[in-house]
């Protein structure tokens, strides 16, 4: 990454965590973060719905963000089961990770869907993190670069800018399965995306913007892959749910 976009290590825990387990995990990344310093990077965590009050405490005053893994489009109504974006402004976060691969895959969520999400977090005064990445049949067939460019135009509402908004690419086939492209793959299409974004919010804030990598980031590749010029941190999953193996990760930007 370059020195002018600051490293983001977003950690999703996805559906993992009950209170004790949970509040332990948000202390011991606190804690870390306290008695890191002046850290070069910025450590974000989003647990489930059901934990953010409990990790907000754990980790209030250390620095370490607080994030949600969903949002409706709504700021309220008859939406069963939903949860606003601006609920989770009330209930501390700083950001919310929309279009999820499984969101979109599980729940069928369309890139004009996530825009819309995407936009709601913007009017909460959020972040919001615009996840977008291809399949394995996409990536075996050569549409790497179109699907996810496509993505891009599709799911970055207008109104984006550096300030209000992260991309995360995760090529779906690399998520949890232990593989990851080559450095140079991931290079190529992080720099594609930048490219896709200036056509967006123009070049300016397109330079500006952080490009997560999110396809199973842990501490024995996060140095070489941070290290890229269009990689700007990482969207974490399973090693999100260890504190010593999500503090390296954040080590590893140094």
């Amino acid at each position: 990454m370059t020195a002018t976009r600051r490293t983001l290590i977003a950690g999703n825990w996805k559906m993992n965590g009950k209170s004790a387990d949970g509040v332990a995990l948000a202390t011991a990344v606190a804690e870390k973060m306290k008695s890191g310093g002046s850290v070069p990077f910025d450590m974000l965590v989003s647990p489930p719905f059901t934990l953010i009050s409990k990790v907000y405490d754990a980790i209030k005053g250390s620095g370490v963000l607080l994030g949600g893994q969903d949002c409706h489009t709504g700021v309220s109504g008859a939406n069963t089961g939903d949860i606003s974006a601006e609920m989770l402004k009330d209930l501390g976060c700083d950001a919310v990770i929309v279009g999820h691969s499984e969101r979109r895959t599980d729940h069928n969520e369309s890139s004009e869907l996530v825009a819309a999400k995407a936009s709601a977090a913007h009017g909460a005064g959020l972040i919001a993190i615009i996840c977008i990445g291809e399949t394995e049949a996409e990536r075996d067939a050569g549409k790497t670069l179109d699907v996810n460019g496509a993505q891009v135009a599709g799911s970055v509402p207008a109104g984006s800018t550096a300030k209000n908004t992260v991309i995360a690419y995760e090529p779906v086939w690399a998520i949890g399965t232990g593989r990851t492209p080559t450095n140079d793959e991931v290079q190529e299409v992080h720099a594609f995306i930048r490219a896709e974004l200036a056509k967006k919010v123009g070049a300016d804030e397109a330079g500006a913007m952080r490009i997560l990598y999110g396809g199973s980031m842990k501490p024995g590749n996060a140095k070489d892959l941070i290290a890229l010029k269009d990689v700007d941190g990482g969207l974490i999953g399973g090693a999100s749910l260890n504190a010593d193996d999500f503090w390296a990760i954040g080590e590893a930007s140094k």
